[in-house]
């Protein structure tokens, strides 16, 4: 049975009043403070007996001996679930969200998107992409000292990247040579996945026509394509963090720049949200990476033209982030950010 049907009317709504007040205020919730709203019209003493009682199922903790009540994160849980009422977007938020920038790639339409977020919602954001697959136009290895080869990649939309990888036993630089025009000619108007089969088949059929080692680096420099990383972070607005900290909240913002630091973990946090529908909300330790900074993540997929999910975007925060805003938010973001994919 759910700890929500183990609670009256009168004690979910005082529940529903502290957590709003700490969310807004971020300060313990004392049994006074309650006792003013208009909503609740019971004594203070009710709402401590009440108080106690949400303590003890769980849902409320008192972080200091005289201090008032703050939500736990089981608390937040079941709020968020069950008693949020999310609001409305204003017309400036939507028309901000809408603004088109000059943006004439899918990196731009994500930074801005990520800038737009931390704007919003002054808290730091998250763009999870995956790697563009353009065509690729050119491939070149180029010796980067004892054990190490350098692959240029060059994309027929104009990218550049280079990735660094360990370079076979006894290479020459002429088999540098050799692997890199063989690759491009192989490669040239076609994705690394869609060259990756073609290759490996046409290695084994020609096998004769090249000199071990350059086979040895073809092999290695195929692998090294394929097994890259086929996700990108954009982390924007980390300093907001320190903005809205109080002094008790600077050791958790530092533990937060570190998660934010071990950017493969993100990435993958963050792609497993994906799979979602909608808004998908982790609430301190409910994930594994930002658990000890005690912060809340607030994230939502993109799709591209093909309405295939391409990316998760996002805000973190603190624990008493204002979810009733930023949800909205961030929802709004990632169905303006697909429009835009189109």
């Amino acid at each position: 049975m759910s700890v929500l049907n183990e609670i009256d009317a009168r004690s979910r709504e005082i529940f529903r009043q502290l957590v709003e007040t700490y969310l807004r205020t971020g300060e313990p919730v004392g049994s006074r403070t309650l006792s003013q709203d208009p909503g609740i019209a019971v004594s203070a003493a009710t709402i401590r007996n009440v108080m106690a009682d949400l303590t003890e199922l769980g849902l409320l903790q008192a972080p200091h001996v005289s201090a008032g009540r703050v939500p736990t994160e089981v608390g937040l849980r079941l709020f968020v679930d069950s008693l949020l009422q999310i609001g409305d977007l204003s017309d400036d938020e939507r028309r901000a969200i809408e603004e088109s920038p000059d943006a004439d790639s899918m990196d731009q339409v994500l930074e801005d998107a990520a800038a737009k977020l931390t704007g919003l919602t002054h808290s730091a954001s998250l763009v999870v992409t995956q790697k563009a697959e353009a065509p690729l136009r050119h491939i070149e290895f180029v010796s980067a000292g004892p054990g190490s080869t350098l692959v240029v990649l060059v994309f027929e939309d104009g990218r550049v990247e280079n990735r660094l990888m360990k370079t076979p036993e006894g290479v020459l630089s002429s088999s540098l040579v050799s692997a890199g025009n063989y690759l491009s000619a192989r490669l040239r108007g076609r994705t690394i996945s869609e060259a990756q089969k073609l290759i490996e088949r046409d290695i084994e059929r020609d096998r004769a026509e090249l000199d071990t080692l350059t086979t040895r680096l073809i092999e290695a420099g195929v692998a090294e394509l394929s097994g890259g990383s086929g996700s990108t972070l954009i982390v924007r607005g980390a300093g907001r963090l320190l903005d809205e900290a109080t002094e008790q909240d600077l050791e958790r913002v530092r533990l937060l720049f570190d998660d934010l630091e071990r950017k493969e973990e993100v990435i993958e946090l963050l792609s497993a949200a994906k799979n979602a529908e909608g808004v998908k909300i982790f609430i301190g330790s409910e994930n594994r990476l930002f658990s000890l900074s005690g912060s809340s993540v607030i994230v939502a997929p993109y799709r591209h033209q093909s309405r295939k999910i391409v990316g998760v975007l996002g805000v973190v925060g603190p624990t008493r982030l204002n979810y009733a805003r930023v949800i909205p938010i961030v929802d709004y973001t990632a169905e303006v950010v697909s429009r835009m994919l189109k």
